[in-house]
């Protein structure tokens, strides 16, 4: 689902910036790349040695004119400027917001006083529709503006969404493409493959696993003197404990077996 979000930059200025963005795009499974009356050529040398592996994506990124932006049927804009309660179109959502309202069936309708004031809904009479809904059928575009000054006020009242990343106040403003990264980040985590290289090489540890190092700690403590059988009793409740919160993987379980295996028949 997260490969049917377009991802729009305004007026880019540095070429090695758009190849950035592209790799990024390809780091979390987006392909559709527009670039808004860019000051930069995508074809340029810096462009495709900062894509690396995502020159695909560079390649067929299309170059617009701003009048393109009306094929969408939602915008979510991005910025670093924030607003206050008077200053409406500049109130944001972050990115982990953006990406839970972008994966949940919460209809805009539904919604209290207090999440419809954290959302810049200018078209708001059309989005009665599920967010999931706006992923699968709606052409939707995430929007970065120049590096230098960002998105208008104009650009910004255009959005349906605005999104700004919570970062330190006396330096707020990302580069474009670490900014990208994290946005990117958050919308895969919540629409994105659930088979991702991290959990497709880790197998974790089952409950099943998890008993049998249970029974051979119990053997090993068994064996041991304590002065009172409830010292006993909470060492056992101590370790089943650190067993069920730890995130241990298989291996990690296997091996932690057969040490206790091998203390309890050294007793």
């Amino acid at each position: 689902m997260v490969n049917m979000i377009n991802i729009v930059l305004i007026q880019p200025e540095h070429p090695g910036n758009v190849g950035a963005v592209a790799r990024v795009m390809a780091n979390f499974g987006l392909d559709k790349l527009v670039l808004v009356e860019p000051l930069c050529d995508k074809d340029s040398s810096e462009a495709i040695k900062r894509a690396k592996h995502a020159l695909p994506i560079l390649k067929k990124a299309k170059v617009v004119k701003k009048e393109y932006l009306d094929r969408f049927d939602y915008l979510i804009g991005t910025t670093a400027k924030l607003g206050t309660d008077y200053n409406i179109p500049r109130s944001p959502i972050t990115p982990k917001q953006l990406a839970e309202k972008l994966s949940c069936n919460e209809e805009v309708s539904g919604m209290n006083e207090k999440k419809m004031s954290e959302m810049n809904l200018k078209k708001i009479s059309r989005i009665n529709i599920n967010n999931s809904s706006v992923i699968n059928t709606k052409k939707t575009a995430l929007i970065f503006g120049r590096e230098g000054i960002g998105l208008t006020n104009d650009e910004i009242n255009a959005c349906d969404f605005i999104v700004s990343i919570p970062s330190f106040r006396k330096y707020p403003t990302l580069n474009i493409s670490h900014a990208c990264a994290i946005l990117f980040y958050e919308l895969f985590q919540a629409l994105g493959e659930k088979e991702t290289k991290t959990n497709a090489m880790i197998t974790p540890a089952s409950e099943k696993d998890k008993e049998v190092m249970m029974m051979r700690i119990n053997q090993v403590l068994d064996k041991l003197e304590f002065t009172t059988p409830e010292k006993k009793e909470t060492q056992k409740i101590v370790w089943r404990r650190l067993i069920g919160k730890s995130m241990m993987t298989k291996r990690e379980a296997f091996a932690a077996i057969g040490l206790w295996r091998k203390i309890s028949e050294k007793l």
